[in-house]
Order: C-alpha cells, then sequence, then structure tokens
C-alpha cells in the first residue's frame, strides 16, 4: 500500500463495499459511547494526503458514536523553526532540552501552527474540532521534570523547561465531547508560578488516556510498531517482553517515553494500547473497525 497517496476503492463492488460497512458493524455497536486518545505525529502529520486520512478517520469514528481525543506533537515542525533561528536541538533520552527560547518556539509551534492546521483540517472534513493547551481549563499541572541518568540513577541531566505531569483534569475535554466537539490538545503544561512545561506528547497522551479511563490509546509513528533486533513487528507486548528490550537495547531514544507512557497507561485501566504505523492510509479505522491484528498491541500481564 502506497504511504503516500489514499485508498482508492473505486474498484470495489457496491456489494463488496456494503459487506466491509457490515463487517465494521459488530465493533461500531462495541466502542460506542466510548472515548478513544489518539496520539497524532511522524509522518502522518506532514505528509498532506495522510493528513486528510487522518482528519477523515476522526470525523468518521466522531459520527458513529465514537468519542475521539486528539494528542499531537510537532517535533519536525519545532527543529524546522529551531534551525530557521541558528538552534540546534538537543535530545537526552529522548527528551528535548528546552531552555526559555526553545520554549517560546514550542509554544508558538505547537499552540499555534500545528495545532490550527490539525483543527482546520478536522473541520474541512466536517468535524468541529476545538484546540486546547494545557492551561485551558487548568487542564495540565507541571512540575519541572527531574531526569536520572538511565545508567546511573545517581547522576540528573537538566532538560530545562520540559514538565513533569502532577495533574490533569478532564473537565474542559469531557465538556467539549458532550457538545459534540473533538479536542484536539497540545502538550504544554503550567506550573505553580504560571510558567510553561514543554511535555513529552506521548505521556500526555498516556495520562490523558488513564484519566478518561479511555477504551484505546492509539499510538500513531514512523514504523509499523514495536520491531525485535531483526526488524520484525512484534504484534502483542508485556510488561517482562518490554523490560527485555530495553535491557538489550531495542527499545531506546524517542521510543522509551513511548513505550513507557502505553505500558502507564495498560496498567491503569486503558483496555487497549496499540502503536500504529501512521504511514498507512486511515490506520485508525484498519484498528478500531477492522478484525485484523494491527500494529503492536501493549498489555498490563
Amino acid at each position: 500500500m502506497s504511504t503516500s497517496a489514499a485508498v482508492n476503492i473505486s474498484h470495489i463492488k457496491p456489494r463488496e463495499k456494503a459487506e466491509l460497512l457490515a463487517q465494521a458493524l459488530p465493533y461500531i455497536r462495541k466502542y460506542h459511547g466510548k472515548t478513544m486518545v489518539i496520539k497524532y505525529g511522524g509522518n502522518a502529520m506532514t505528509d498532506p494526503l495522510l493528513q486528510q486520512a487522518f482528519a477523515e478517520d476522526v470525523v468518521l469514528l466522531k459520527l458513529v458514536g465514537i468519542n475521539p481525543v486528539v494528542v499531537h506533537g510537532g517535533g519536525p515542525q519545532i527543529e524546522t523553526l529551531l534551525k530557521r533561528l541558528g538552534k540546534q536541538g538537543q535530545f537526552i533520552q529522548g527528551m528535548r532540552v528546552t531552555d526559555e527560547e526553545t520554549m517560546e518556539v514550542v509554544e508558538w509551534v505547537l499552540a499555534g501552527q500545528v495545532q490550527q492546521d490539525i483543527v482546520g483540517l478536522i473541520n474541512q472534513a466536517g468535524g468541529k474540532a476545538v484546540g486546547l493547551t494545557g492551561r485551558d481549563g487548568a487542564m495540565i499541572r507541571a512540575r519541572k521534570l527531574r531526569m536520572a541518568d538511565a545508567k546511573d540513577p545517581s547522576l540528573e541531566h537538566d532538560v530545562g523547561q520540559v514538565g513533569d505531569i502532577e495533574s490533569i483534569d478532564p473537565g474542559v475535554v469531557q465538556a467539549l465531547q458532550d457538545d459534540a466537539f473533538i479536542p484536539v490538545v497540545s502538550p504544554i503544561g503550567f506550573g505553580a508560578s504560571n510558567e510553561s512545561y514543554n511535555i513529552n506528547a506521548d505521556v500526555v497522551a498516556a495520562k490523558l488516556a488513564t484519566v478518561l479511563q479511555a477504551e484505546k490509546l492509539l499510538m500513531l509513528t514512523n514504523i509499523p510498531g514495536v520491531l525485535d533486533k531483526d526488524g520484525q513487528l512484534l504484534t502483542e507486548l508485556t510488561p517482562r517482553r518490554i523490560d527485555e528490550l530495553c535491557e538489550d537495547g531495542t527499545i531506546s531514544g524517542g521510543m522509551l517515553p513511548k513505550i513507557a507512557g502505553a505500558l502507564d497507561a495498560a496498567k491503569s485501566g486503558v483496555n487497549a494500547v496499540h502503536i500504529l504505523d501512521g504511514r498507512v492510509p486511515h490506520a485508525l479505522l484498519l484498528e478500531v473497525l477492522g478484525d485484523q491484528p494491527f500494529g503492536t498491541m501493549i498489555r498490563s500481564h
């Protein structure tokens, strides 16, 4: 399947289309009224046709009675603007080091450019999206992240204005859901002195899914899912297997907070956590309304 073109179904006969819709019915019935948190990032955010397919998927889920909540990243867009300003992005253990100037860029990109693009795409596809940051409705309270070194816990890295979530108040999200809107959340929190914090979008999505007691947490990536050393897709992961993959370096870098957040959500009551290939058009529908395993599922046991 092409990663840069929408799915063409013009060759499918009407009867076959009807059968496809009928096969989706049990899943529509099963998930009606349920909340699904979607972490949106990677290629799905930068390829125009994938952007359109994503927006259509989110609107369709809403129209069939499922409540999608979108949490987005914006790493490539932040990196592009930093380079224009002559700054080089720096990462420690998958977290972006965020000084005061970088924080201004993060807020401008996430709460401005990227969020409004997503809201516009969903609205264009027939939905009613509303953009939020952690400040709206006092949703995400945070403190400065204290990051211990992965190899020597006695050492601590200073990553600047990177936040650790203290609490999430989902009231504003729930109010919007009840009123037929689709919340689009930027991963920016605020501290006790009204300071802004850049929070990893995977972590925000996982925590929000836990607080909302979501049916599913769906995390779009630039790979088919979690791969082993030989590049083979691992369709299911348990905590023990995750520990093994972290220890041997199979899971590293930016995948570390993604997996940690996913596992935490699974342990905290989210029924299913899936890491999906966002380069595949309509990846969300393939997972939510299909009967074939897609990507990597993380279980708490």
